[in-house]
């Protein structure tokens, strides 16, 4: 199964290496330096890399590498799906993932690796049980473990590893009990310069946080399940009474974690919430170029769009840009030719519009393409799918839990042709 894991910085330095079976030598990362030389930006490395004695399957988040080496064929999605629940249970112990982080708790590092894979293969991911195998790192400990000598490690076998429901450990109590749902959705789109959509997508996620007392049993269900075709579940999902009765039935980890994740491709479900009317032209004899853009709110429910930025890599001919925004600010870098606006807020009685002149190089040939435009937005209190909670109800405790949802959509890879 899996041999060794390699982290890696942005600068190509291997900062951590974690072996399981034998020890892998680092320079089986030099095909991940090459893969990784060929691809222009960081997310476009290949996620399997095969050499002539092993592969390579990598994941890119928070702006590490994280390279696990395998020598046998294994289903390389069983592999990825580890490295994500490495890099979650990282940031569970430690807030943030992130080098510095990681370099200042390498011992609870190694010893949370140690217990996620025996001999290679997953043994314990979940994060419940981890905490209680591990103990999260504190001031307090730190000092504590300093001046004994003593480690993070527990002293009994977690209790949740004994029973039906591994991801929920036994005896949990709390004063204030409450269970929060954040139904969080990513639209990735292409707009056509018509302004017609070539293909949009939704990626979603209900991420939770319960804590409630004892061993609660929760019910979710929905007013319109059937957008959710593609769905994946947290293993606490009973997958039998969604199939028969579309109704989520679980009982919840302690603390935070990911209920499902899913996708609506269908394009007739796909509501785009933004439009963007652009003027980009660049004439054969004349210096300077024309450029206006004005980004507009479209099929929001009413909602306000915030945080909206639009991003631009010009063509290599522009050598300068002349803009006057009407709200907000916007750089354009001469020598990389990104152009960026810090938008804001969209107020739809007065819509914000970037407009001037770019100079060309002179006696240069127009360029063969158009500028695209990248979009990044938030919308509060708004589910672009239409996806709605119906209720939560809980059985198999007395008490009346506080209870929350919250939605959200933003924008993923959001790109409009000009």
């Amino acid at each position: 199964m899996i041999h060794s894991l390699f982290l890696i910085n942005s600068s190509g330095d291997i900062f951590l290496e974690k072996h399981w079976k034998s020890v892998v030598s680092r320079s089986v990362c030099d095909y991940f330096f090459e893969a990784q030389e060929r691809a222009t930006e960081a997310e476009n490395v290949p996620p399997v890399i095969p050499t002539p004695h092993h592969y390579l399957l990598n994941v890119y988040r928070h702006k590490i590498f994280f390279v696990a080496v395998i020598q046998t064929e294994v289903p390389p999605l069983f592999v990825i799906e580890f490295l994500h629940r490495v890099v979650d249970t990282f940031q569970d112990y430690f807030g943030v993932c992130s080098e510095p982080v990681i370099k200042d708790n390498v011992v609870v590092v190694y010893e949370v690796l140690e217990e996620m894979l025996d001999n290679g293969f997953p043994l314990a991911t979940e994060s419940n049980i981890l905490k209680e195998l591990i103990k999260p790192p504190t001031i307090l400990r730190t000092v504590v473990n300093t001046i004994t000598g003593s480690t993070n490690v527990g002293d009994q076998l977690p209790t949740g590893q004994l029973s039906v429901v591994p991801w929920r450990r036994t005896g949990v109590k709390y004063t204030n009990n409450e269970a929060y749902f954040d139904v969080i959705e990513e639209i990735d789109a292409i707009i056509d310069k018509s302004g017609s959509t070539i293909t949009a997508e939704i990626q979603g996620v209900i991420d939770a946080c319960v804590k409630l007392t004892g061993m609660p049993d929760l019910t979710l269900s929905f007013m319109n399940p059937r957008l959710l075709d593609d769905v994946s579940f947290h293993p606490c999902v009973r997958f039998k009474r969604w199939e028969s009765e579309r109704i989520l039935s679980f009982i919840p980890p302690d603390g935070n974690f990911r209920l499902l994740s899913y996708h609506v491709s269908a394009q007739n479900l796909v509501a785009i919430p933004v439009y963007v009317k652009h003027n980009i032209s660049f004439r054969d004899s004349s210096s300077l170029g024309r450029f206006e853009i004005t980004v507009g709110p479209k099929q929001t429910m009413g909602k306000t769009i915030e945080g909206v930025t639009v991003t631009s890599q010009m063509p290599k001919g522009v050598l300068n840009m002349s803009l006057t925004p009407s709200q907000g600010t916007h750089t354009f870098d001469p020598v990389t030719k990104m152009l960026s606006w810090d938008v804001g807020k969209i107020n739809p009685q007065k819509l914000p519009s970037l407009k001037g002149t770019m100079s060309l190089q002179a006696g240069a040939s127009k360029p063969d393409e158009n500028p695209t435009i990248n979009l990044q937005f938030k919308i509060q209190q708004l589910a672009i799918s239409g996806l709605k909670v119906n209720r939560l109800d809980m059985y198999g405790e007395k008490y009346k839990p506080f209870k929350g949802i919250k939605y959200m959509t933003k924008a993923g890879k959001f790109q409009v042709r000009t």
